[in-house]
């Protein structure tokens, strides 16, 4: 962690007329992303004080993203995940909140629509207030938010995918909904844009356009929100 916090300082320095946020891990509250190990909100809060240290030394601007949650309802006590809404309790509890200058999130729907209220046994959305309400509950309410990866998939075999209208109209809610409702939320990311092979799986189809580049018609619908026309 030294190292890697080293690291982290010195890309900083480097970049730091050009970068200025840096989300040092992803998922860490997944086993297979955190080393293959048991997940542990309270060595993740150590990691990420050294980083946040690191960086700010090196460039008191930047914004060290903490978090990176990903949405599962896994028990506290699995082998293979925590859920993100215990996992962050658990990052405040061990006083984690000095130690990150937002936090990230990812939010996805599956198969639920955009409308669906959010609840600690659901997976859907807007699943992402509660991690807001956390916050709140720790102090910690006016700290940024950013939502590094979101999104809904239109595989057409894939159980947790909706159809491609259904994608679309999804989309476009959570982009107004977070305009008019989170003030928080600083950016909204809509994983993702392109990748450069095929997987032949259900990730495919949460692109906005192939490999060769043909735009997918949800391309085509948040072009058209993003220059203000009616889709």
């Amino acid at each position: 962690y030294d190292e890697y916090a080293e690291f982290v300082g010195k890309f900083a320095a480097r970049y730091r007329d050009s970068v200025h946020l840096i989300v040092p891990w992803n998922e860490p509250n997944l086993m297979f992303e955190w080393g293959d190990r048991q997940v542990t909100p309270e060595e993740y809060v150590r990691f990420l004080k050294l980083v946040h240290d690191s960086a700010h030394t090196a460039n008191p601007d930047v914004i060290i993203l903490g978090g990176a949650l990903a949405p599962t309802l896994e028990p506290e006590d699995s082998a293979v995940a925590m859920n993100e809404l215990d996992y962050l309790r658990r990052m405040y509890e061990a006083g984690g909140a000095e130690s990150f200058d937002a936090l990230a999130v990812h939010t996805y729907g599956f198969t639920m629509p955009l409308q669906a209220d959010p609840a600690p046994d659901q997976l859907n959305w807007r699943r992402v207030e509660l991690l807001i309400e956390i916050m709140k509950r720790y102090g910690d309410g006016d700290k940024p938010v950013y939502i590094t990866e979101s999104g809904w998939n239109d595989h057409p075999r894939w159980k947790n995918a909706v159809s491609p209208g259904e994608r679309i109209q999804y989309t476009l809610d959570a982009l107004r909904w977070t305009e008019a409702n989170y003030p928080q939320v600083r950016n909204l990311c809509l994983w993702y844009f392109r990748s450069p092979f095929l997987t032949r799986s259900y990730p495919d189809y949460y692109a906005l356009v192939t490999p060769e580049f043909r735009l997918r018609p949800i391309y085509d619908a948040l072009r058209d929100y993003a220059q203000g026309k009616t889709p």
